[in-house]
Order: structure tokens, then sequence, then C-alpha cells
């Protein structure tokens, strides 16, 4: 059984970081919620002094830091501005960290506002970039050279751990929102997100400097050519590339990041933190891309943040603060209870196959439960959006961080003639979904190519609450021959409570993504297919 522990407001964070991108079988451990370290008053600085960083190819990076006042060697910490902001974003951080005895210096990556050079994209020049910062920090601070960490959110997440596979100097990193597999990010199920894209696209614009080869990569992404260009580009910038590396060099690992993350989806975190070799710990929580740790950047109490200083404390500054003898997986629910499992194989317990039953003439709807079987058949035409829908990157599940508000669906609204609709019988006891939910569909299609897009609900009356959605795209199929496409849902912690029903939903469109579909085209449901949830 997983322990819980009261929750923390999460409601601010979430504000903060809409406004930054709208102008985020084996038994559980404890989990506790502590300050970092006690301290009776903060020691004196040095404030903050800005600085240029000269590295490779004779660009510039510009940077701050700031240190105790006193002499002596202090562990550091590292911070990688996000993606579209600057070395400003980690004040509030920095300032507490030095008042705890650390030297803290953030600097803006190549590319982005006042920094040189081309936007690298976490490419081989961002990470040569990280190692001479580390070496400007050795030279020019009190930095101790043993006890060096890396940290960023988003875009500084992803730096930071491929950073730490080629520089044996890090002994910790906090990743927080970011990725570990850019080509699962771009083309998770096969299937392009053109508004995450387009966001980072605006940003780089707006507030950077491409370089060639990103404004190459993005064209081809949106024109949907070189796909194995593009994809190699990302295989490039993924730390789960240079795994091998990183456990060779065995950091400390911290990566938090929230279930609904429009940008990087947590199911690729969940199979690299499992085969590290060193410290780890993977925590998520309700919310979108960078939404939990927003509040954080004020300097305001957060659940990430204090995770963060304990880490640090313990795996660069020496402080035993128990953390590393906690759980490593940490899930967050929606209901705000906090549970830790020893791995990810314990975070479900069963599983529950829930049959796709053949769609009844009458209402256009199936039962979802039962055994599966191959009897019955659902013809719907592909291209044409339903109301089924996952809303806006960044924006909606940041709003349900905010409000406690998902996306919600009238089920009778939803057009039967291009979706398949499931319902499963009346909830009696609590059903607690915890970890990857699996969903193997047979289909029929006419076409070799097209898109399906899964959504779950948790279905009251006829009004059905998002618990969370998956896209699939096939190509190369044969017309007319059954096909089974096997989808994998995000990792999530989630209740369906009493007297409640799960809905499972099946179209062709949704705004998050770019299909395969040939509009008007048509082509079967039908069995054997299933849903398996994971149970706690």
């Amino acid at each position: 059984m997983a322990q819980r522990i009261p929750p923390r407001s999460t409601w601010l964070q979430s504000l903060l970081l809409l406004s930054l991108f709208v102008p985020v079988a084996a038994s559980a451990l404890p989990v506790r919620t502590l300050t970092a370290r006690a301290v009776t008053a903060a020691v004196p600085t040095t404030g903050f002094q800005f600085v240029d960083i000269n590295v490779a190819d004779g660009v510039v990076l510009k940077a701050n830091y700031i240190a105790p006042k006193a002499s002596g060697r202090y562990p550091t910490v590292i911070f990688v501005s996000s993606w579209g902001l600057n070395d400003l974003e980690y004040l509030a951080q920095a300032k507490a960290l030095a008042e705890r005895g650390y030297v803290a210096v953030s600097y803006t990556p190549r590319g982005f506002w006042a920094s040189g050079g081309g936007i690298d994209t976490a490419g081989p020049t961002d990470i040569a970039d990280t190692s001479r910062v580390i070496d400007w920090t050795l030279a020019n601070t009190s930095a101790d050279s043993a006890r060096i960490g890396l940290a960023g959110v988003s875009y500084g997440a992803g730096i930071s751990l491929i950073a730490a596979g080629f520089d044996s100097r890090v002994k910790a990193v906090a990743a927080l929102s970011g990725w570990t597999d850019l080509v699962a990010s771009l083309y998770g199920g096969e299937t392009r997100r053109p508004q995450a894209v387009a966001l980072l696209d605006i940003a780089a614009r707006l507030l950077g400097r491409a370089s060639p080869e990103l404004r190459t990569s993005i064209d081809n992404y949106f024109a949907n050519r070189e796909i194995d260009g593009v994809k190699s580009w990302g295989k490039v910038r993924s730390a789960a590339t240079y795994l091998q590396r990183i456990n060779a060099n065995k950091p400390a690992i911290l990566i938090a990041n929230a279930y609904g993350d429009s940008l990087f989806p947590p199911n690729q975190l969940v199979s690299f933190v499992s085969q590290l070799s060193g410290p780890k710990r993977l925590e998520l929580a309700p919310g979108d891309h960078a939404v939990v740790e927003g509040l954080g950047l004020l300097g305001l109490p957060n659940h990430v943040w204090t995770s963060f200083s304990r880490w640090m404390d313990q795996y660069v500054a020496g402080v035993n603060t128990g953390i590393g003898s906690e759980a490593p997986f940490v899930l967050r629910t929606y209901d705000g209870d906090v549970e830790g499992y020893a791995s990810w194989a314990a975070v479900s317990k069963s599983t529950q196959r829930l049959g796709l039953g053949a769609i009844r003439l009458l209402d256009g709807t199936g039962t979802l439960g039962g055994t599966p079987t191959d009897t019955g058949s659902r013809t719907v035409w592909s291209g044409y959006d339903t109301s089924a829908d996952a809303g806006i990157a960044l924006l909606t599940n940041g709003l349900q961080a905010l409000t406690g508000i998902a996306p919600i669906v009238w089920l009778p609204g939803v057009n039967r003639l291009n979706a398949g609709v499931w319902t499963s019988g009346i909830v009696t006891n609590e059903v607690s979904i915890r970890g990857i939910t699996k969903l193997r569909l047979r289909i029929t299609p006419t076409t070799a190519s097209g898109t399906v897009v899964a959504y779950l609900y948790d279905l009251v009356g006829d009004y059905g609450t998002l618990i969370n959605h998956v896209p699939l795209s096939w190509a190369n199929a044969t017309p007319n021959k059954p096909l089974d496409l096997d989808l994998e849902f995000p990792a999530t912690a989630y209740d369906v409570g009493v007297l409640h029903r799960l809905a499972l939903v099946v179209d062709t469109e949704d705004p998050l993504y770019f299909d395969a579909n040939t509009t008007g085209a048509t082509f079967t449901l039908g069995g054997p297919s299933w849903l398996d949830l994971p149970l706690r």
C-alpha cells in the first residue's frame, strides 16, 4: 500500500507558468515533504554579478552568479535557462541557494536573448558550452570542483541531463519538465504535434536566432518530409541516446514532470529513470509543461523546488536530508495525495482487462467490460472531428492544474458516425488507475495510412471528465485487411469514484495533432479489442 501525504497548494505556480507561455510488485516506500535543511539565518552573499562567459567559436554566453561572501569553497548549482527565457529566470532560487551556502550560476544558452551564436537545441555545441560554463565557474568563483550540480526547467532540463553524460564533474542533476527522448516528443505514436512545436518555433523566432539546422528541422517537420533526418536530429538531442555514458558517470538524477505535459509526455521518463543505475527520483503530478514548478521560480513554497533543494543538499552539498532512502517513484494524484513506490513495476498491483463490446445500433455505444470477443463491428468515417477533444497545448492542462477543471465531453453529443464509443458499468468500489493504460484496437482500414485518437473519460451521467488521451498513426497497411493497433496512454494516477463509469472514445481528429487520414475514408472497428487498466 502506498503511503498518502497531505498535498501542498499548487494553483499559483500554474498561474505563473500560464503567464509565461500565453502573451506545463514491491511495497511502496515513504515520501516525506521536508525543507532542505534547517538554517538559523541567511549567510551574507556577494549579491548578483552579471558576467560574460566565453565558449567555443568566439560565442559569448550571458550569465549571472551569486555566492556566499565568506572565503572558502562551496557546493555549486549551475542553472540552464528555459527555451525562450534567459538567465534571470532563476534569480529567486539562486538567491535562496546562495543564502544557504551555495555558489549559484545561471546562464542563457547560445542563440537566445543576448547570448551569441545560433540555437543548437541541446546539440553537441550546447553540451560543450555547459562544460565551458563549469570551467569558468571553477576559475572565477568559490565553487568546489568536487561538488557541482546542474539544474533547469524544460530546455535547461534537457541540456543538463545530456551534459551529465559528458562531464564527470557533474554530481547531481535536477531536470524539471524536460525530455529524455526528443523523437518520442515530436513523433509519439508516429503522430506530429503542431501546436506544441509551433509554440517553440514562435519563441525561437521572437526571442532567439535559430541555427540553420534547427530551421531546416522545423520546416521539414511541418512539411512532413525528410522524416528520418528529423528523427536523427532529435536522437542526437536525447538523453536516452547517452544512457550508457550517464550511467558510467552515475550522477544523482531528479526528474519532475506533469502527467499532461503537452511537449514531453511522461512515458519516456518512466523508461529512462527505470534504466538509471545511479541515485534517481521521478516525480509526476497533474498539470502541463512547466506548470508544476512555476511557483518556485518566484521563490515561493513549492513541492518540486523543495525536492530540488533536498536533492542538491544530499548529493552536492553532502548534507543527509533522507531523500536518498525514500521512494524513487513519486506520484501525486488528482485528488491531491502523494504516493511513493520502490519501482515503476510496483506502481500498479494488477491489470483489469475490459473488452470492447459490439456497438449497439440503438444508441451507437458499446459495452466497455467483459471478455474481448470478435463479434460485432462498426464502420466510421475518418477525417471529421467530434466533440471529444484534448484541448489546447499548455493551456488546457495548465488550467486544469489551476482550477481543477478538466476538459469535459457530453457523451451523447459525440458523433457516432465519426467515432467509436464504449461505456463501462457503474463503479461500485473506487478504481485507482496507476501507471500506463494500454488499448488494443482492431480495425479494418480502407486506406494504407490513417490516425486514431483515443480518449479515456471519467463519466458521471452523460458528462465525461477527460482522464487522458493518446494518438496513433499507421502507415503501409493493406487496405481491407484487419490491423491491430497498440496505444499506450500517458502515465497517470487517477481515482474513478463510486457510482461513476468509464468511457472510451476513439475518433480520428484532434487539434493537437496532424493526422494521416483521408477525409471521408472509412475503417471498421472490430474485435477482439480491449483496454488494459493498471490498478493500485
